[in-house]
C-alpha cells in the first residue's frame, strides 16, 4: 500500500495541492482512477483545492492527474515490491492443501506485470491475476473474484475465500458470495511497513489493531486476523465449517 500512497501524493503535490498520507490511502483498493476521483471528493482536499485553483476539481483533473500518476507509478514500483513477511509460508500451506491461488488489485495491467514479476523473484506466484481494467468493474463490485473464479475454474463461491487488507477488499468477497478474511497488521488499516510496526509501543501497537479489527468486522469480515500467516488455520476452521454445511 505504500507504492501508490506516495506517488498520489506527488501528483497532488505536482497541482499545488498537499495531501495527507491518510487520504493518499482512504480509497485504497479501488481502481486508481476511481481513487484519484474519490480523493478528489474529499470535503478537505476539495476545500485545499478551492484555495489554490478557485473551484472544485472536475473530471479533466482528474484525467491528468492519472496521467501523470501511471508513470510516476511505474517507475518506483519495483521499490516496494517486498512481500509480506509469511507470504511465502502461507501460500505453500494453501498449496499443501490443493487449493489455487487468485490476485485481484487496482493496479493497471502493466503495472502488475511489472509486480508478477517482480513477486515471482521473491517466491509468490498466483496462478491467475485479474486487474480492475480486465473487468466491468473494480471493487468494491465482485467482478475480479468472479473472473478469477472462471480463470481456475473453481465453483462454488461459498467454496473460495477472499483476504484482503482494505474495506473494499471485504465488500468485493461478500458481494462475490465468499467466505472474507481482513488482514489488519500488515495493510492498509494501519498503514506502517514492518519497522514502523516495530518502533510502536506495545500500548500504540494495540491501538492500532483494535481500530483496524473494529472497521474489518463492521464492514462484514468473516475472520479478521493479523496477517496472512495466520490465514492456513483459518482456512482449516472455514473447511470444517463448510462440512457442517455452514455457508457465508
Amino acid at each position: 500500500c505504500y507504492a501508490p500512497a506516495v506517488v498520489f501524493i506527488d501528483v497532488y503535490k505536482r497541482e499545488g495541492v498537499p495531501i495527507t498520507i491518510e487520504e493518499a490511502r482512504a480509497p485504497m483498493g479501488a481502481h486508481k482512477k476511481v481513487h484519484i476521483r474519490k480523493i478528489s471528493q474529499m470535503p478537505s482536499v476539495r476545500a485545499r483545492w478551492r484555495e489554490v485553483h478557485g473551484q472544485d476539481p472536475n473530471e479533466e483533473d482528474v484525467e491528468r492527474m492519472f496521467a501523470a500518476f501511471v508513470p510516476a507509478q511505474m517507475e518506483v514500483l519495483a521499490d516496494y515490491a517486498d512481500l509480506i513477511p509469511g507470504t511465502v509460508e502461507a501460500v505453500q500451506a494453501f498449496r499443501d492443501m490443493g487449493l489455487k491461488i487468485g490476485s485481484t488489485t487496482g493496479y493497471m495491467r502493466n503495472m502488475m506485470d511489472l509486480l508478477r514479476e517482480e513477486a515471482r523473484r521473491r517466491g509468490y506466484d498466483p496462478d491467475s491475476s485479474v486487474c480492475a481494467e480486465d473487468v466491468p468493474a473494480g471493487r468494491p463490485e465482485p467482478w475480479m473474484c468472479l473472473e478469477n473464479a472462471r480463470n481456475l475454474r473453481v465453483y462454488p463461491m461459498e467454496a473460495v475465500v477472499k483476504i484482503g487488507d482494505t474495506l473494499p477488499d471485504i465488500d468485493e468477497g461478500l458481494n462475490a458470495g465468499m467466505w472474507t478474511i481482513g488482514l489488519a497488521q500488515t495493510g492498509n488499516e494501519i498503514g506502517l511497513n514492518q519497522e514502523e510496526i516495530a518502533k510502536l509501543s506495545p500500548d500504540d501497537l494495540q491501538a492500532r489493531l483494535d481500530r483496524a479489527y473494529e472497521r474489518m468486522a463492521r464492514a462484514g469480515a468473516h475472520y479478521v486476523i493479523d496477517g496472512i500467516w495466520d490465514a492456513p488455520a483459518v482456512i482449516e476452521q472455514i473447511n470444517a465449517r463448510l462440512a457442517r454445511g455452514e455457508r457465508p
